[in-house]
């Protein structure tokens, strides 16, 4: 059965980097979101209690707040289930849904699978998504596919149907007039130039670091982490706080 009126909601993906907390923020604040997938970015080390904020965050706002990829980390710091990428995609499915148990949700991302699309809602899928991976070339092309299978499966089955990595408000307008039940925002990231961050910190460096006096802590390094954070590595002083 096809769906017969807009309903569209809002879903955001925020990843756990600089100021992500500040970044969801923004977006909840900026209208109704139903949904917030947590991304922790491949290879990062992530304490568990940062990814547990956002998923608090999320939920405090009425949101529905899910883990991707991580069904076990999903159960652990209690969200309200998993969203699995094209990476794990209907391949995942059984594994997450047997962790998280029948009351979580469970979405899979069907990237551009008709098949593994129908596979995820015949298995029981809460969702089915499609989106465009950042390594796809002809994004036109992909926009457009995009769009096809949205309105595809919108139009044949009962299971609600994402539009993942939604790049600005003229696709998003475009998906829910095909029949997305959901569009995937991707918070952008506030952080400076990388190359502009990079080259400002080390001018900094070079300048305190050449600094001697009794008065001026020391500076001994600059730079910027794997998750985008600029920071400072300075001498110890023993002293009064200036907050006292």
């Amino acid at each position: 059965m096809g769906h017969t009126e807009s309903r569209c909601q809002l879903m955001v993906v925020v990843e756990t980097a600089a100021a992500a907390r500040e970044r969801l923020a923004a977006a909840l604040a900026a209208g109704v979101v139903a949904s917030v997938v947590v991304k922790v970015p491949e290879g990062a080390n992530v304490p568990a209690a940062e990814i547990q904020a956002l998923l608090k965050q999320a939920q405090s706002a009425g949101a529905a707040a899910l883990v991707q990829d991580d069904a076990r980390l999903a159960r652990t710091l209690k969200a309200d289930g998993v969203h699995l990428a094209t990476t794990l995609g209907v391949k995942g499915y059984g594994e997450a849904r047997e962790i998280v148990g029948s009351g979580s949700i469970v979405g899979v991302d069907a990237g551009r699978s008709r098949h593994d699309a129908m596979l995820a809602g015949e298995a029981g899928a809460d969702y089915v998504a499609f989106g465009i991976p950042d390594h796809v070339g002809d994004r036109e092309k992909a926009h457009v596919r995009r769009c096809e299978l949205v309105a595809w499966w919108a139009e044949v089955f009962e299971v609600p149907v994402v539009a993942f990595d939604i790049t600005n408000a003229e696709e998003a307008a475009a998906l829910a007039a095909a029949g997305a039940d959901f569009v995937a925002l991707k918070l952008p990231k506030w952080t400076w130039s990388m190359p502009d961050l990079t080259a400002r910190l080390a001018r900094e460096r070079d300048i305190l670091a050449s600094l001697e006096h009794a008065n001026i802590a020391r500076l001994y390094d600059a730079g910027v982490d794997e998750a985008g954070r600029p920071y400072l590595a300075m001498e110890f002083v023993e002293g009064q706080p200036i907050d006292v």
